[in-house]
C-alpha cells in the first residue's frame, strides 16, 4: 500500500498528534477542519456562515495540495456545534460540495477552540 502524508501551509497546521491528510492508494483522508485561519493561527470571528466559509477554504487547500478537488469528493463528516445552525451551514456548504457528495451531519457538545463547525472529507485522488 502507498502511502504519503499531505501537509499543506495554506490550510492549519495540525495541532496535535496527527496530519492534515493522508494520501493511500489513491484516496485522500482528511483530518476534520476547523475555522482558523492559517496565516494568523485565529478563529475565524463570526456566526456559523462566516466560520463555514474559511473552513470550506481549509478544505480546498488540502484538496488543492492533494492534487484534488471538491468534486471528487466522496464523503463528508460535518460536526456542528449547534444543529440550529444546519440550514446557514449548509447555504455555505452547497456553494462548495455542488455534486452532493455522501455525508454525515451530527451535532456535538463541543468542538476544539469552541468552534461552531467542523468538516471532515474523503476524496479521489488520482
Amino acid at each position: 500500500m502507498s502511502m504519503k502524508v499531505i501537509s499543506t501551509e495554506k490550510a492549519p497546521a495540525a495541532i496535535g498528534p496527527y496530519s492534515q491528510a493522508i494520501l493511500a492508494n489513491g484516496m485522500l483522508f482528511a483530518s476534520g477542519q476547523i475555522p482558523i485561519i492559517p496565516a494568523t493561527g485565529e478563529i475565524a470571528q463570526g456566526d456559523i456562515q462566516v466560520q463555514a466559509e474559511q473552513v470550506m477554504k481549509n478544505v480546498a487547500a488540502i484538496l488543492e495540495a492533494a492534487g484534488t478537488s471538491f468534486e471528487k469528493v466522496v464523503k463528508t463528516t460535518c460536526f456542528l456545534q449547534d444543529m440550529g445552525d444546519f440550514a446557514s451551514f449548509n447555504e455555505v456548504y452547497a456553494k462548495y460540495f455542488v455534486d452532493k457528495p455522501a455525508r454525515s451531519c451530527v451535532a456535538v457538545k463541543a468542538l476544539p477552540k469552541d468552534v461552531l463547525c467542523e468538516v471532515e472529507v474523503i476524496a479521489l485522488a488520482e
